[in-house]
């Protein structure tokens, strides 16, 4: 009976120890369980949070992408003014001062290299272009006109056949010898058209058309030769009259007008001696020695 006793505690006591254990174990898995789960809340944050983050990268990436895609779209017209503008400066060349449009379209430029996001933006730089477009337009018709009405000589319009271009070129080289206050028109009948240019006694000078396409060294010494001549008719009297003038010249304006030039900085391939040059000096003064 004790035997039998024994043996049934003995059973219980290793039930019990087996109970024990098996709750270890549940609560050891119920453990790993809730540290899985809590691991896997956490990854499902991150994924989230990564994927917000996605999700607005993209977008901003869509917003940047169609604002540059409006801003290219624009450039063309900028473009476009951009060219239309340096071909009126370029006309504009000598005519008018153009230093105050070039910066403001130098300007205008840079806020469009500049801009990235902003269309509007380039749209102001290509009326701003524009503007000045026209403004230059209007300034070089002005001064042509202003030209024609000063310069019309006794043949009637300034120009003719060598057009307004021609006739800037000519009168930009005669300003530049110091020939600014002398008129100036076009004319076929200097020597029955055989020189380039001649000088009258009444205080102008005339041009053959096709001598608005020499080079500016030599249209520069035309300019000078003839106004040489212009002063020369100053003094014409006291000059033919003068020993020294047919010693030193044999009495040709020619070559005293030639003379003339070199002493203003324009040769022209003609030379003269100093003497030469020394007395030719004088007639730009009016004086005859």
């Amino acid at each position: 009976m004790r035997r039998l006793v024994s043996v049934s505690i003995a059973a219980a006591m290793m039930l019990s120890v087996g109970v024990m254990e098996r709750a270890n174990g549940l609560d050891a898995e119920r453990a790993e369980a809730v540290a899985e789960l809590v691991a896997l809340s956490g990854s499902t944050r991150t994924a989230l949070q990564r994927t917000d983050y996605l999700e607005g990268a993209v977008e901003r990436a869509e917003e940047d992408t169609a604002d540059r895609a409006a801003v290219l779209e624009v450039r063309p017209a900028f473009l476009t003014e951009i060219t239309a503008l340096s071909k009126a400066l370029a006309r504009a060349k000598g005519k008018v001062d153009t230093s105050a449009h070039r910066a403001a379209a130098l300007s205008a430029q840079q806020a469009v290299l500049d801009e990235r996001v902003d269309p509007d933006t380039v749209k102001n730089a290509t009326a701003t272009v524009h503007a000045l477009t026209v403004k230059v337009g209007e300034q070089v018709a002005s001064w042509q006109a202003t030209q024609l009405a000063q310069s019309a000589g006794p043949g009637g319009p300034a120009w003719s056949t060598s057009g307004p271009d021609g006739y800037a070129r000519v009168r930009a080289a005669l300003d530049r010898v110091g020939g600014g206050g002398v008129g100036l028109y076009e004319s076929a009948s200097c020597a029955g058209g055989n020189a380039p240019a001649c000088a009258n006694s009444n205080g102008y000078i005339k041009y053959r058309a096709d001598i608005a396409n020499w080079s500016e060294g030599q249209l520069n010494w035309a300019m000078a030769h003839e106004l040489a001549h212009i002063y020369q008719f100053r003094v014409w009297g006291a000059l033919n009259s003068s020993g020294a003038y047919r010693s030193m010249f044999g009495g040709d304006p020619e070559f005293l007008a030639n003379c003339m030039a070199v002493v203003r900085g324009f040769p022209g391939g003609v030379g003269c001696d100093g003497d030469q040059q020394a007395w030719a000096s004088g007639i730009w003064v009016g004086a005859v020695r």
